[in-house]
This record gives C-alpha cells, sequence and structure tokens, in this order.
C-alpha cells in the first residue's frame, strides 16, 4: 500500500508502523489465500475452521485486543486496533466483519457480565474456543432498535423466550448469543446458550459478503438462567445504541479496507493495460479517477480515525461515528464502482477481484443502520429536532 493513498505514514508511531508491517506481511500470506477460497465456495467458514483464524487473529490482538488487562486483554488503544482492523477488511472483508462481532461481543462480556459469566463464557471466548453473536434486528425491527417484540418470561429461576432475529453475524458458528428482548415490556441483553438452551440457525445467502455468516436466528421455547440478564435492569436500549456508537466506525473502517484494495487493483490494472499507444494510466480521465478514488478513501479514513480517538476519550461521538460510517460505506461504493470502469469489460468477470470488491462495498450502506438513519441522527443531533 503506497504511503501517498493513505494517512501519511509519519503520522503513526513508529509501534503502530511495525504492527501495521507484520500483519500485512501475515494477511497477505495466511489470508488472502482463504479470502479466495471461502468467497469460490461460497460460504463462511464452519465453526473449527473460523476458530482457528480467530486464534491466530488474536496474536496480533484483533480479539482482545480493546479490553483492558484486568478484563483478560492486551489494551491495544482504538487507532492502532483501528489500523490493523482495516488491514484485515482490506484482504478479508468478510473476516474483519467476524472479528468485528467477537470483538466486540467480548466487550459486551467484560463491561457488562457478572464475574461468574466472565468465567463461563468471555474467558473461552477469549481462548479461541467459543464464538458469540449479537442479536438485534428483526424481521419487522430494523434501525428502531425501541419496538423489538423479542420477548422473554421467567418461570421458576429461568427465561424463556419467544421471537425471531434477522442479519445476526457469525450465527450459524455461534456457542452463545446476546439476545436484545423484552422483559416485562423492557428491553434488556439475555445471555443464551446454544446447546443448553436450544436455539436454531439458518444462514442467508447474500451478494456480497459471501464468506461471513449472517443468519436468521429463531429462539422461540429457547431459555437462560435468570441471572444471564447483562447489565442493568432496562438498559437494554441503551447498551445497544452505544454499541452502535462503536460498531458503526469498524463498518465504516471495513469499508475503508474495501476501497484501499479497490484503489491498488485499478493503479495497478491502469498501469498495464495499454491503449492508444500508451498505459490508461497516462491518460487524463484515467488519472481524474485515479484522484476521487485516492481523496475519498482518505477523507473516509480522517473521519473513521477521528471517531477512533473520540471513543479513546470517552467523548460522546454518536454524530462522529454517523458521519464516518456514512461516508465511509458511501464512498467504498464509489470507489469499487469507478475500479471497474477503469478495468473495462474485464472488471464485471470473476477473473478480477474487482467485481467482488463492487458487492462487498454495495452490502456495507446497509448494516448498523443505513445511510439514511446516518443522516437522520446527524441531522436530529446538529439540530436539535428528531424526525422519527
Amino acid at each position: 500500500m503506497s504511503d501517498v493513498l493513505s494517512v501519511p505514514q509519519m503520522l503513526y508511531t513508529e509501534e503502530q508502523r511495525l504492527a501495521i508491517a507484520g500483519f500485512r506481511r501475515f494477511a497477505e500470506g495466511e489470508l488472502r489465500p482463504l479470502a479466495d477460497k471461502y468467497e469460490k465456495l461460497g460460504c463462511p467458514p464452519d465453526r473449527t475452521a473460523l476458530l482457528e483464524v480467530f486464534r491466530k487473529l488474536d496474536d496480533y490482538g484483533l480479539v482482545s485486543g480493546l479490553l483492558a488487562p484486568a478484563d483478560g486483554g492486551p489494551g491495544i488503544d482504538r487507532l492502532t486496533y483501528g489500523l490493523l482492523y482495516e488491514e484485515l477488511a482490506r484482504v478479508w472483508p468478510d473476516m474483519a466483519i467476524a472479528i468485528l462481532i467477537q470483538s466486540h461481543f467480548a466487550l459486551t462480556l467484560a463491561a457488562l457480565g457478572t464475574p461468574e459469566i466472565r468465567r463461563s463464557h468471555l474467558e473461552p471466548l477469549l481462548r479461541g474456543e467459543r464464538v458469540g453473536c449479537s442479536c438485534i434486528s428483526e424481521p419487522n425491527v430494523g434501525s428502531s432498535v425501541a419496538e423489538v417484540q423479542t420477548r422473554a418470561t421467567l418461570e421458576g429461576s429461568r427465561y424463556r423466550l419467544a421471537g425471531q432475529k434477522l442479519w445476526i453475524s457469525n450465527g450459524a458458528q455461534s456457542d452463545f448469543a446476546v439476545v436484545v428482548c423484552r422483559i416485562e415490556n423492557e428491553l434488556n441483553m439475555l445471555l443464551v446458550d446454544r446447546d443448553a438452551d436450544n436455539y436454531q440457525s439458518r444462514e442467508l445467502s447474500k451478494m456480497g459478503l459471501v464468506s461471513a455468516s449472517t443468519c436468521e436466528m429463531f429462539f422461540d421455547d429457547a431459555t437462560a438462567p435468570a441471572e444471564n440478564v447483562l447489565g442493568r435492569s432496562g438498559g437494554g436500549l441503551f447498551q445497544t445504541l452505544k454499541l452502535f456508537e462503536t460498531a458503526r466506525v469498524f463498518v465504516g473502517l471495513t469499508s475503508v479496507g474495501i476501497a484501499q484494495a479497490a484503489l491498488e487493483e485499478a493503479i495497478e490494472y491502469a498501469k498495464q493495460r495499454r491503449q492508444h499507444g500508451k498505459a490508461i494510466a497516462g491518460h487524463q480521465l484515467m488519472q481524474g479517477y485515479i484522484a476521487e478514488m485516492a481523496t475519498e478513501l482518505d477523507a473516509a479514513r480522517l473521519l473513521c480515525h477521528r471517531a477512533l480517538r473520540l471513543l479513546e476519550l470517552g467523548i460522546r461521538c454518536d454524530t462522529q461515528t454517523s458521519m464516518a460510517k456514512w461516508y465511509a460505506t458511501e464512498m467504498a461504493v464509489r470507489v469499487a464502482s469507478k475500479a471497474i470502469q477503469i478495468h473495462g469489460g474485464v472488471g464485471i468477470t470473476k477473473d478480477f477481484r474487482v467485481e467482488r470488491h463492487f458487492r462487498n462495498a454495495r452490502v456495507m450502506p446497509i448494516p448498523d443502520g443505513t445511510t439514511e438513519i446516518q443522516k437522520l441522527i446527524i441531522g436530529r443531533n446538529t439540530l436539535g429536532v428528531s424526525a422519527f
């Protein structure tokens, strides 16, 4: 990756530059072949294969990195973590999504779990033995979390659930799930085990990110111990919105990684492809495309880095995370589309990765709040008037 095409490397510490370089060698050597393999298979890795990749990625802190040492993690600062995450997304964005879910599941358990839950669920997750998923959206509930309909009713010492979830990442491979549900008409987060409590999943087929598990989840008659309610009673809405605030930055960074990959492919092709007696890189229209792509990419990256810094400082930043998510995801669609245009006819074939980058990019404006929802959040916070 050329320094010209990213935030100048001089802005990073020596430790960050070394971390990026080491991880990049690993990603190119070990992850890229796996990304190509599962893209051709058209399916996510099974649970055993996923856990193997998770363990390798956590050698670089990508599962446990954001956890404090007291919670079993190395306490990597958010910017350094974000730089490594972007490198992962550049090579295998599907796995970046899986890591996003696993790492933020760990953060949820560390922040809201009892000591017993940390021992029984967080510790095996950090050892690379278990997979978690977070279940928020439903068939009729997307951006409006307050309208969640899944219910949990206390029967003796256990809750019995009734409901269905949709668009759940890591659902097929998961060993346990944090389910946002209603308990006595208040939203809560409830930790539910697959084996003990019998929930089911159905994998969904998507146009992009085909090796990232996305599931429909069924919790009818699933049960969980009463002590598995996470955080304070009735705190589910606030806790979920705080989770969105962080997750949206990483959805933006996933898009930055996809766009970076598309730009690199376009640059390489433009230098090799010849038309009218010279490489197309020497044509003004091509240079205009590349200039637009590189500038938009850096702008999105900087928005994400600002949001990471604000999160690190503990400052409320839902406006800034929404800006980062909106701009970065839509930017990736534009950059990947231009990358296909630069490739011409071969760009729409599966012989070149740019068509994959476009399909992956086109998915990103939708999860964790659509572009339209991000604009409404920014508008509400700027004007002081809510439109939803």
